[in-house]
């Protein structure tokens, strides 16, 4: 690869088991590199310097970064679905069980272990720049933790195990108690999913932990200089009765306000990075701004930027050849319905073969 090329940004969402629709875009980039640089043994952490991720985002980042092929991380992540999200607690069979959280966390734990083992932030086992983004809770803070060692907190940050970082940006409050891990100077923080943040689609955030001069890349913001490659873990159009909606009380507005924020957030990240790029590939962000293609913040763009993502609908999911009544895609949207995996792996593969260019992938 010639050193003239643009400092490369992969950036991977959360959304729980529907991780394996991403999966199913990483194998086609992966391909696509290995015919163009005509390694047939490329690893994406070779050709990005910098890979980012939020909950199962950063589990598959953090795959990619000590040097996993996608499809190594897919065989695992198919397995490992059914003993993260596999057997729900029930507070109907034990009611006077106090749970914390739905799901136990300790086959997460296991996994993560299995996989990551003693592997270090400050490890040389990590083979790229590595952002895994959780949100503090004691704090409501946000936090990309890097392994740069040019990092402001890479002395506190460096020996916190690689998998107690995943496990903290994948710890999404009432399916997994938080993460407690010590800070520095006898500090500890109790950590959650970084999707409860902006960060969810960390895309943005990647943005500006490489270009802000308080971050350690520091790195040149233009087209030719930076290349952000964001892949998203299906989406679908969320409309909700008026009547119904109208006449919701606390607990209904409780659980409903969350998904209106990470929507909101979502669609932020967006638009923000489509008015400062000229995407190839531009999302519609609604029907009043359209997918800003006449749009530009900046008097050149700011980078180059493409986001893949799948559309949960019944029109789209016939355009990939799969044929899903709306009680599938009921079931399909879900976060934690693990025995999707296998049909979420389906759609992110059949949709990378018809979205993704070769020509987009700076």
């Amino acid at each position: 690869m010639s050193n003239n090329q643009p400092k490369r940004i992969l950036a991977l969402d959360g959304g729980g088991i529907r991780g394996a629709i991403t999966l199913g875009f990483l194998e086609r980039i992966e391909t696509i590199l290995r015919e163009r640089e005509g390694n047939p043994n490329l690893k994406l952490c070779e050709y990005y310097d910098l890979i980012g991720g939020t909950s199962t985002g950063a589990i598959i980042a953090s795959g990619l970064a000590i040097g996993m092929t996608a499809s190594e991380i897919k065989d695992l992540y198919l397995n490992i679905g059914d003993k993260i999200f596999g057997v729900k607690r029930s507070w109907l069979l034990n009611p006077l069980k106090r749970y914390k959280a739905e799901f136990d966390f300790k086959p997460l734990e296991n996994a993560l272990k299995e996989v990551f083992g003693d592997i270090t932030m400050g490890s040389d086992k990590i083979k790229t720049g590595l952002c895994c983004v959780t949100k503090r809770a004691d704090t409501l803070s946000t936090w990309p933790i890097l392994n740069h060692p040019e990092g402001k907190f890479f002395e506190q940050n460096k020996d916190i195990l690689l998998r107690n970082v995943i496990r903290a940006s994948a710890a999404a409050p009432s399916y997994f108690i938080p993460q407690k891990i010590d800070v520095g100077n006898g500090e500890i923080g109790a950590f959650i999913d970084g999707g409860v943040s902006l960060a969810n689609n960390p895309a943005l955030q990647l943005f500006l932990v490489a270009t802000l001069k308080e971050y350690p890349y520091k790195w040149e913001t233009g087209e030719d200089n930076l290349s952000l490659l964001s892949l998203g873990t299906g989406t679908f159009t969320k409309r909700y009765n008026a009547e119904k909606i109208s006449k919701k009380g606390l607990l209904g507005w409780a659980t409903l306000i969350p998904e209106m924020f990470m929507e909101d957030a979502n669609y932020l990240n967006q638009t923000i990075l489509q008015y400062l790029s000229n995407s190839p590939v531009p999302r519609k962000i609604d029907s009043e701004i359209l997918d800003l293609k006449n749009d530009l913040l900046t008097p050149k763009p700011a980078l180059s930027y493409v986001r893949y993502n799948v559309m949960l609908e019944k029109e789209e999911m016939n355009m990939l050849g799969l044929n899903y009544t709306e009680i599938d895609l009921m079931s399909l949207r879900e976060m934690s319905d693990s025995k999707n995996k296998d049909k979420l792996y389906e759609i992110g593969s059949k949709s990378a073969a018809i979205q993704i260019k070769p020509e987009h992938i700076v």
